[in-house]
């Protein structure tokens, strides 16, 4: 749309800042896992714990992933072309990858809140990598462009 076109790099600028922020949170989220796995029989450790990933999760992982979608819709609305190039096409499937493992992350905050989850520390840990995988490849894809 020609009308979006003139705020293509205000757009790119916002998606970039949504982006880091969503990054932070999946990064930090499963260690905080971390914590409250190894730690079941301290409960005023746990207690905290549960409102850092309470927090983390819904003041700034969910505006962080609606500011990165809403972003990358208005990129492309600006940029349409950018649908015919072969590598956002992996980009956007590493991005609803990763919005599936941020909902799983909800999913074992409220799964360790009801005292329910059987995952260890050592789960969370490797879980942790995930998004380090992802966003490797999305930014390799908009970097090299290699599709």
């Amino acid at each position: 749309m020609e009308i979006f076109s003139e705020y293509y790099n205000y757009f790119r600028y916002l998606h970039y800042l949504f982006f880091i922020s969503w990054m932070a949170m999946l990064f930090y989220q499963p260690r905080l896992y971390v914590y409250h796995a190894e730690n079941y029989d301290k409960p005023d450790y746990v207690k905290v714990v549960e409102v850092m990933e309470y927090k983390m999760y819904k003041y700034i992982g969910y505006p962080a992933l609606i500011g990165s979608f809403a972003t990358g819709v208005l990129i492309i609305l600006a940029m349409p072309d950018l649908l015919k190039m072969g590598y956002i096409h992996l980009k956007l499937l590493v991005v609803v990858l990763m919005a599936a493992y941020h909902f799983s992350l909800g999913y074992y905050m409220r799964e360790l809140k009801a005292g329910r989850c059987k995952r260890t520390g050592m789960f969370f840990r490797a879980y942790n990598e995930v998004p380090t995988v992802a966003m490797l490849i999305i930014i390799w894809m908009i970097v090299f462009k290699p599709f």
